[in-house]
C-alpha cells in the first residue's frame, strides 16, 4: 500500500429542508388552519480515527465529500426526514486544519476519537408556527439555512514509541526488519526508504513497543534537503530516539553532531526527547577498531550500544537499553 501522510479536501454539509405552507383540507371543514411541517435538518460531516488505517491515500482519489440534505416539510404537520451525516475514518495521528486559515481543529490521537468539521444547516419552521389571533391563515413558512462547506487539510503523524534517526545508509531499515515483522525494502545507496516503516517489537511476554524508521536525513534536513522535512514530522509524537551512527564512519562524533543540529532547528522539542546511540554495521570492522567503539561517548547520560543488525550481534542488549528508556 502506498503511504500518504498529506491530502487536501472539500467537505460540504447538507443542507436543511424548507418548511412546508399547508392547510388542512378536510371534509366539514371549509376553512382549516394551517398545518404545514417542518423542514429536515440537514446531515453533518465528521471524521474518526480508525488504528486499521496507515495512509491517507484513500482521499487522493476523492476529494469532495457532501453529507445528504434534509427534507422539506409536509402537510399535516409532517416534518421533512433529516440528512444522514457522513462519517469519514482517517489514521490515528491525523492532525486536522482549516485549509483556509491553517487553523487546528482537531488532532485524533485515540481509536474512535472523532470530530464535526461541518454542520448540517437547520431546517425551516413550517407554517403552523407562523399562526397568530391576527393572522390565522399564514402564507409563510422558513427556507432551511446553508450547510456548512470548508477546505480540510490533513497531516498524518505516526504514533511509535521509538523513532529511528540516522543518515542514509545508517542501517535503519535492517534494524527493524530485525527486531520486528516490518519488510522494508533494503539496499546499499541512499534513500532507499522512501516513506517511514512502522513495525511492532515483542521484547518479552507482556512487553512490547512500536517503532518507526523514516527516511534519512542529511545535513539541511530542516529546511528541505533530501527528504528528511518530509518525514521529520513522524517523530514528533515518539518517546524515546535511538541515533543510528555507522561504525565505519571516519568521525561518528560529528555525524552525531549534524543530526542532534537537524533536529533541533527543526523542533527543539524533539531534540531534547531521551534518546541512546546505536553504532551499526560493526561486523565491517577490524577487531582492533570494534574494541575501540567500547570507550566511544557522545554525551552524558546517551548510552552508546555498537550493534550488528545482519549478525544480529548485541541486538539483544540494544532492545534491552530501549525498553529501560521507554
Amino acid at each position: 500500500m502506498q503511504f500518504i501522510d498529506e491530502a487536501n479536501i472539500l467537505v460540504t454539509a447538507g443542507d436543511g429542508g424548507k418548511g412546508a405552507v399547508s392547510f388542512r383540507h378536510e371534509k366539514y371543514i371549509p376553512k382549516g388552519g394551517p398545518d404545514g411541517g417542518n423542514g429536515g435538518n440537514g446531515g453533518s460531516v465528521l471524521l474518526r480515527a480508525d488504528r486499521q488505517l496507515n495512509t491517507l491515500l484513500d482521499f487522493r482519489y476523492k476529494r469532495k465529500y457532501k453529507a445528504q440534505s434534509g427534507e422539506n416539510g409536509r402537510s399535516k404537520n409532517q416534518d421533512g426526514k433529516w440528512g444522514e451525516d457522513i462519517v469519514l475514518k482517517v489514521p490515528c495521528g491525523t492532525i486536522i486544519k482549516d485549509a483556509a486559515t491553517d487553523g487546528l481543529l482537531a488532532d485524533l490521537v485515540h481509536h474512535n476519537d472523532e470530530v464535526i468539521v461541518a454542520r448540517g444547516g437547520k431546517g425551516g419552521r413550517g407554517n403552523t408556527h407562523f399562526a397568530t389571533s391576527t393572522n390565522q391563515a399564514p402564507r409563510i413558512a422558513e427556507p432551511g439555512t446553508r450547510g456548512e462547506e470548508r477546505a480540510l487539510a490533513f497531516e498524518l503523524k505516526l504514533l511509535a514509541d521509538v523513532g529511528l534517526v540516522g543518515f542514509p545508509n545508517a542501517g535503519k531499515s535492517t534494524l527493524i526488519s530485525v527486531i520486528s515483522a516490518a519488510k522494508p525494502k533494503i539496499a546499499d545507496y541512499p534513500f532507499t526508504t522512501l516513506a517511514p516503516n512502522l513495525g511492532i517489537v515483542y521484547y518479552a511476554e507482556g512487553k512490547s513497543f512500536t517503532v518507526a524508521d523514516i527516511p534519512g536525513l542529511i545535513e539541511g534536513a530542516h529546511s528541505g534537503k533530501g527528504l528528511g522535512i518530509q518525514f521529520l514530522r513522524h517523530i514528533e509524537r515518539t518517546r524515546v530516539l535511538v541515533v543510528l551512527i555507522e561504525s565505519t564512519s571516519e568521525n561518528p562524533k560529528t555525524d552525531y553532531t549534524v543530526l542532534l543540529n537537524e533536529l533541533q532547528k527543526y523542533n527543539p522539542t524533539v531534540a531534547k526527547k531521551p534518546r541512546l546511540v546505536a553504532l551499526t554495521k560493526t561486523d565491517l570492522l577490524e577487531a582492533k577498531a570494534a574494541k575501540k567503539l567500547k570507550t566511544l561517548k557522545f554525551e552524558a547520560g546517551v548510552a552508546v550500544v555498537p550493534i550488528s543488525a545482519v549478525t544480529r550481534d548485541n541486538i539483544d542488549e540494544l532492545l534491552k537499553t530501549v525498553w529501560k528508556k521507554l
